[in-house]
């Protein structure tokens, strides 16, 4: 019957979410809990190097507060 095949499909539909997921939660856990950032535009690059930057540690995931900012 049609329903035979829901296990397998369950199966497959695992097998291409958990890299995904992996994938995120690495990037998450390596980046200190935050997201990797993504570029598409010359400004979000700006953005990005101007905390790369302004961190001190040459990493733009390592960020300071406005207040600490010399």
């Amino acid at each position: 019957m049609w329903f035979e095949i829901l296990p397998r499909v369950a199966v497959m539909g695992a097998c291409l979410l958990i890299p995904g997921v992996a994938t995120a939660r690495i990037h998450r856990f390596t980046n200190g809990g935050k997201e990797k950032r993504v570029v598409y535009y010359s400004y979000q690059w700006t953005l990005k190097e101007r905390d790369r930057q302004v961190s001190g540690v040459n990493r733009y995931c390592v960020t300071k507060g406005l207040e600490n900012i010399d």
